[in-house]
């Protein structure tokens, strides 16, 4: 403790507060100069597999032994309601022979449609006459900025021969005009790019706002709100460069969702660590009239709490290292690297702000103690000054007393609708449909769906399967099409290198990214092999590789479940360590991370039941699972790591039930102020028109929620009233309150 006293004089005191601003200033002022931004080096084309994913070994044999000789494709996919007329194709084929004679910025081909006769490209045309697909190929080396690059320049052209009629921007059910929407693997990808890019910069006004109005409706202080957005802010400032020297290191790599997201998670957890110290602090004045003094005994107070707490965080983060699925494992190092900052920026620079302003940091509702309001009474003529105001009961009284008298209905009550939501979470559908995330009206799911709608929903992206059958006949053509869920099967194709390679375009009577699509897999691969068995080919297990969109959302989906089995254990029990060792309580640390799994849980449930019911959803995104894990169950046991250290430090001096009573009543305010901020800034995630975005942040917004409201007010409490003493075993009340004061 004479330690922790020290460092808070250290940033705090006269001479450390002005040191500890110029030490920050200097150093983000340095990092923004002479380190690169994060926003520079991100980078939207990043995969998420590695080169043992069946799906990218069949990829490699694709591109050996049936190399394209086109690039990526954009297919135009152009429609009128009404039928596509003569002068529609005309001027189409005008644009056709526009970007043949001069290609388009990274255009690597197209589709020669304006040397066909008009009657044979009429034959190209869904059979209702309204819906016609242009390939136009780009690099496949480019990346999405430069695809947007071309489809920018198609969009002028087009508007060019299509005079007045601006058919990108044209509804697809206006039968008067032509329209036209450019999907396939360039359209998904710049769309997917451009809405994380429009993201960016709104989500980090619209979160900043959004704390802003919380503090000051919360506290009802200006310069109170402005501190935590001020550490914030220079933890941001702090954050980006260093990312950005990493990745231009080539340490790591990320992209423009995890820098959205670790905006958020910044802005949340940051405001969270400061208002730890902050109440501390507050309270403190209303005891010390010194403001130094209480700073130091806020600091030995709150600071164990918040290293602990983001040390939690951060660890849980980092066990997103062991992920196999790029997506998990890209948000590892920028997410923890943040918290870490903050947790620096919250025990650093804060105690600076709290010691520079003192008790105007709560103005114009400055804390005071009961000598400096009866003086103060006093001087205004007002009451009587030997009375003391006496003291308001609050909310937090009220709960912590009822925990207190009535442990075993509290803890049943809590714990039977908590687990009402977790009975819900059983009925949740995943998807792995990448277009699903986007918003309707995108552009690329617009021609995604006239495709499937006009031309079959398999068309766009066919199972791609290759055999090594060698010159015997496997019958593999008709295995599959003897499938129930395959439209058709196309002929094979022979290896350019290797003669006794084949391959067959599979395709579906679903779409390519459906779950009945996915699912059925395994039936196309089993086919396969059981072809090449039947004809007396040995080893057929290692002669069949899958491969397309179909098999990439199969592999996403095998290596998300296996990525959660792997990690869900390692964050309990790092969390469940750490507990232990700050804790020094067997007990405690099982009914805090049994609670903090409930409520994740609960947050599914509920959450399924708000996307289903309230947001329309047929199914959440396969990957929110394990983001909403980390992300409740660490931040959810910051509040009950809080709290705990309250009664524990409480428990050392009064009874088991009087130290629940004033722990909750203590942490009661700060901790439902810094869950609202929270959930709130999780929730800015459900205005995004990314619904990937918006399933995780509602799920991840009601999880903070319960916990805030539910778990940590009543059943942390009541468990550890019915506990008894037992809940600091194998230590005593003494022995682990001083282990848990030792490391504040």
């Amino acid at each position: 403790m004479h330690m922790l006293i020290r460092i808070a004089e250290a940033v705090g005191g006269r001479r450390g507060r002005w040191f500890t601003l110029a030490v920050w200033i200097a150093a983000v002022a340095a990092l923004n100069v002479w380190l690169p931004s994060a926003n520079d080096l991100k980078d939207d084309t990043l995969g998420n597999f590695g080169t043992k994913q069946p799906s990218v070994q069949a990829q490699q044999v694709i591109e050996k032994e049936f190399p394209a000789e086109e690039g990526l494709p954009a297919l135009l996919t152009w429609h009128r309601a009404s039928g596509l007329t003569d002068a529609d194709l005309r001027r189409i084929q005008s644009l056709s022979q526009d970007i043949a004679a001069r290609p388009l910025p990274y255009q690597d081909g197209s589709a020669p449609l304006h040397a066909l006769p008009l009657e044979s490209l009429k034959r190209q045309v869904s059979a209702d006459g309204t819906t016609l697909v242009q390939p136009v190929f780009f690099d496949r080396n480019a990346g999405s900025d430069e695809h947007q690059a071309g489809l920018d320049e198609l969009r002028k052209r087009t508007d060019a021969v299509f005079a007045g009629q601006q058919p990108f921007r044209t509804a697809l059910d206006d039968a008067g005009a032509i329209a036209v929407r450019a999907t396939g693997p360039v359209g998904i990808s710049v769309d997917a790019t451009g809405l994380f890019k429009d993201a960016d910069v709104s989500l980090l006004l619209a979160t900043v706002a959004l704390v802003l109005v919380l503090l000051l409706l919360i506290y009802r202080s200006p310069v109170l709100a402005l501190i935590p957005l001020i550490a914030v802010g220079f933890a941001y400032g702090a954050v980006t460069p260093l990312l950005g020297w990493m990745a231009k290191a080539g340490w790591i790599a990320y992209d423009s969702q995890s820098l959205s997201i670790m905006t958020v998670l910044l802005f949340g957890a940051g405001t969270d660590y400061c208002l730890f110290l902050i109440a501390r602090f507050r309270s403190e004045l209303k005891e010390e009239a010194g403001p130094l003094a209480a700073l130091k005994r806020a600091f030995g107070g709150a600071s164990g709490a918040i290293a602990m707490s983001g040390l939690t965080v951060v660890l849980s983060l980092l066990a997103l290292l062991l992920a196999e699925f790029g997506s998990f494992r890209r948000f590892a190092v920028p997410f923890s690297l943040a918290i870490f900052v903050m947790m620096i920026a919250s025990l650093t620079l804060v105690p600076a702000f709290l010691g520079l302003l003192g008790r105007g940091s709560f103005f114009p509702f400055i804390p005071r103690t009961p000598e400096m309001e009866q003086r103060l009474a006093l001087a205004r003529k007002k009451g009587n000054p030997a009375i003391a105001k006496p003291a308001r009961v609050t909310w937090g009284d009220r709960i912590g007393e009822l925990v207190v008298r009535k442990p075993k209905l509290i803890a049943a009550l809590t714990t039977a609708l908590l687990l009402v939501f977790v009975l819900c979470s059983a009925g949740i559908k995943y998807t792995f449909d990448t277009l699903s995330s986007f918003p309707e009206d995108t552009g690329s799911r617009e021609g995604f769906a006239l495709i499937g709608e006009h031309f079959g929903p398999g068309v766009l992206g066919p199972v791609q399967v290759i055999v090594r059958s060698g010159e015997k006949a496997a019958g593999v053509k008709e295995a599959l099409s003897a499938l129930p869920l395959v439209a058709s099967v196309s002929d094979a194709r022979q290896g350019a290198r290797d003669a006794g390679i084949r391959s067959y375009d599979v395709e579906l009577a679903a779409s390519p990214y459906a779950s009945e699509a996915v699912s059925f897999l395994p039936d196309v691969r089993q086919a396969a092999e059981q072809a090449l068995a039947d004809a007396g080919i040995p080893d057929a297990r290692d002669r069949v590789w899958i491969g397309g969109p179909t098999a990439e959302q199969y592999d996403t989906r095998v290596a998300t479940n296996r990525d959660a089995g792997r990690i869900i254990p390692v964050i309990v029990a790092l969390i469940a360590l750490l507990l232990v060792g700050y804790l020094r309580s067997v007990v405690a640390m099982l009914y805090l991370v049994a609670t903090v799994l409930l409520s994740y849980f609960s947050a599914l449930g509920l959450g399924w039941l708000v996307l289903h019911y309230g947001f329309g959803a047929d199914a959440i995104q396969g990957l929110i699972p394990l983001y909403a894990f980390v992300f409740i169950v660490a931040l959810g046991e910051d509040y009950n790591i809080f709290m705990v250290s309250s009664i524990w430090s409480n428990a050392r001096r009064m009874p088991l039930g009087q130290a629940v009573k004033e722990g909750v009543s203590r942490t009661g305010g700060v901790i439902t102020s810094a869950g609202l901020i929270l959930a709130g800034t999780f929730a800015v995630l459900a205005t995004l028109p990314i619904q990937v975005l918006v399933q995780f942040g509602t799920i991840t917004a009601i999880g903070v929620l319960l916990d805030t409201f539910l778990v940590r007010p009543f059943l942390v409490p009541a468990l550890t009233v019915l506990c008894g003493r037992r809940a600091f075993w194998p230590a005593n009340a003494n022995q682990a309150q001083t282990a848990s004061a030792d490391r504040s």
